[in-house]
């Protein structure tokens, strides 16, 4: 999903963050922190030319940083759809709006560079993605570095 990974590239580049609360804020978009269901993680919608963010405020930090950056990815690769609840359970979802959204999350939040900073360790994506609260479900869709404790990096 190359086209995604441009889509991250360009949004940092122009407003120099990976930051998903201050992108959403210099774009213009609601985010909104709710009390929801705790099976609820967030959810996007767009109304009127309004763009809306809410996620559920009894997730931890870096999970409702996830969040945030997962329905970001909403509103800028299906500006239009309103998407259903991010459940807990769909992280591992093969719906193709939320992998996409997934793979845009992922993307902001692990930029390559960070990636070649953990290059010389044993670490695994896994263990890297841990570190800057991404789930372990979607980790992998981070596709451009493969990292294993039994190989070195690989380039894909």
């Amino acid at each position: 999903m190359k086209w995604i990974k441009n889509v991250v590239k360009d949004v940092v580049k122009k407003y120099k963050t990976n930051d998903p609360l201050e992108l959403a804020s210099l774009l213009k978009i609601h985010v909104i922190p709710w009390d929801l269901h705790e099976e609820i993680n967030g959810f996007y919608k767009y109304d009127r030319r309004n763009k809306y963010i809410f996620y559920n405020c009894n997730l931890s930090n870096e999970m409702q940083r996830f969040v945030c950056a997962h329905e970001l990815g909403h509103s800028l690769l299906h500006l239009k759809v309103n998407t259903p609840f991010l459940r807990a359970n769909t992280l591992l979802s093969v719906d193709k709006i939320e992998v996409e959204a997934n793979t845009f999350a992922v993307e902001l939040l692990l930029p390559n560079e960070i990636l070649l900073e953990y290059s010389h360790t044993n670490l695994s994506i896994y263990d890297i993605a841990k570190i800057f609260g991404i789930p372990n479900e979607v980790a992998h869709l981070k596709g451009d570095i493969f990292f294993s404790k039994n190989t070195k990096h690989t380039f894909l």
